[in-house]
């Protein structure tokens, strides 16, 4: 665990010295869509800054330099290693990759009907983190980009989606005009 703050620390603490900035940011446009006269301003507003606030940490960890370098294109070889490695080590790579989208996938049918059905909450994720991948690969990071990390991500953000079902926007509540 040391090991992991010393390489992360800096954007655990950044996280947390920014949420009360992000509690102010969805305020100040919850109020300014309010007085737009946009429906459910606030509802709108908290689910689209949590729901970036919850994601660039991840994000910005994914795409800070590493030490190992490939492409993994066959499914679930890495988890399969993961199970014969350390628990602790298979643990924060699952937990870490389940947690990249599962911010983006809570609040996204939360804040509009338009994310729903699912699978438009897995296809978004599933998308973003397949450019993450890509970057990962394409800038050179020192990292592994892996179709495993892409399956992970996906599914931690349609769990997080399943995780608030009971207060997803209705298509009538939303006022977002989907059908």
């Amino acid at each position: 665990m040391r090991l992991e703050f010393q390489l992360w620390g800096y954007v655990v603490i950044a996280t947390f010295l920014w949420l009360p900035g992000a509690v102010a940011a969805a305020h100040l446009l919850a109020r300014h869509r309010a007085r737009r006269g946009r429906p459910h301003p606030a509802r709108t507003a908290y689910a689209d800054v949590f729901a970036v606030t919850g994601t660039l940490p991840w994000v910005w960890m994914i795409l800070t330099p590493g030490r190992a370098s490939g492409v993994s294109l066959v499914p679930l070889r890495d988890l399969a290693e993961l199970a014969h490695g350390p628990l602790g080590a298979a643990f924060a790579q699952v937990g870490g990759n389940l947690l990249v989208f599962a911010a983006l996938g809570a609040l996204l049918p939360v804040r509009s009907s338009r994310f729903l059905p699912l699978w438009r909450v897995a296809l978004l994720a599933a998308a973003l983190s397949v450019t993450v991948e890509a970057l990962q690969y394409g800038l050179r990071l020192g990292r592994v980009s892996s179709v495993d990390d892409v399956l992970l991500n996906t599914a931690g953000a349609v769990l997080a989606a399943l995780a608030t079902r009971r207060w997803w926007a209705t298509r009538t509540a939303a006022g977002d005009g989907t059908r």
